[in-house]
């Protein structure tokens, strides 16, 4: 299996264990620094430690999943917005990373696990996934009230913004409780306001980061013995050929029914 991210495993943030950001041709790279893995073959920088020995019998589904959204949603979501046992968990954003932050966070028995989206069809995917409730933020007020109704009125304790637009932050910013965690996943590519004025007194954390990809280890014994099925986060298939049709189909995910897209490389010989 290939990571998302790669590290030399020798640099100063490497040693750290923050291989996102690797000193040496390392890091987020593949589609972004490098050419991307939607190609018929990959040239994969600091090999020894990007590539991971996989066990036969996990599907090549559940091991796209272990490649970038999986240790994205456990790395930043999870671990950083320190889901513990008894806990209660909004998770805004149903769509691929968030779902990936949901079936994590049950490795740690929160007590309510909250869902929040705008798709009917993602939510209702998320409660079969373990979600404990499903609440549509089409009217943000109206779900607002509705987690502060689930919560006894103190808001939850983690809350983690799987989309990366302002008003899904601003969101978080509205339901987080006393002493409780904004862990935000979503890739910005604007400013937010941030209501310090507000929070200041709330004792409220708010964490950022890229992944890292250093549970992967983790991750991948999780699969082996089943605690989780990522693999079911697949909707759709498509040939490298077709990769069009692929865009446009997620592109038009609601309209699709579609989370996650495979896609098969059939031009080069395996």
């Amino acid at each position: 299996m290939i990571s998302c991210v790669c590290a030399c495993g020798k640099c100063y943030y490497c040693k750290k264990g923050i291989y996102a950001h690797c000193e040496d041709e390392g890091g987020w790279i593949f589609g972004h620094l490098i050419d991307g893995m939607q190609a018929e073959y990959l040239r994969v920088p600091h090999a020894d430690n990007t590539l991971y020995h996989t066990p036969e019998d996990l599907s090549d589904e559940a091991l796209v999943m272990l490649s970038d959204i999986l240790p994205t949603g456990y790395e930043i979501g999870v671990l950083k917005g320190k889901v513990e046992p008894g806990c209660s968990v909004a998770i805004i954003g149903s769509g691929p990373v968030g779902l990936a932050a949901l079936l994590t966070a049950q490795f740690y028995s929160p007590a309510k696990l909250i869902m929040v989206d705008l798709d009917d069809n993602r939510l209702e995917t998320a409660v079969s996934f373990g979600a404990t409730h499903k609440v549509n933020s089409s009217d943000p007020e109206k779900a607002i009230k509705e987690i502060y109704d689930l919560t006894d009125g103190r808001g939850v304790d983690v809350a983690i913004e799987a989309v990366g637009i302002p008003a899904t932050f601003d969101f978080c910013q509205k339901i987080i409780g006393v002493d409780g965690t904004v862990a935000n996943c979503g890739v910005h590519g604007k400013p937010v306001e941030f209501d310090l004025d507000k929070l200041w007194i709330r004792n409220i954390n708010v964490t950022t980061g890229l992944v890292s990809t250093n549970t992967t280890p983790q991750l991948l014994k999780a699969l082996e013995s089943h605690k989780i099925e990522p693999e079911k986060l697949v909707t759709h298939y498509f040939k490298l050929s077709e990769i069009e049709k692929a865009y446009e189909v997620f592109g038009k995910a609601a309209d699709h029914h579609a989370i996650k897209v495979i896609i098969e490389n059939d031009i080069s010989e395996a």
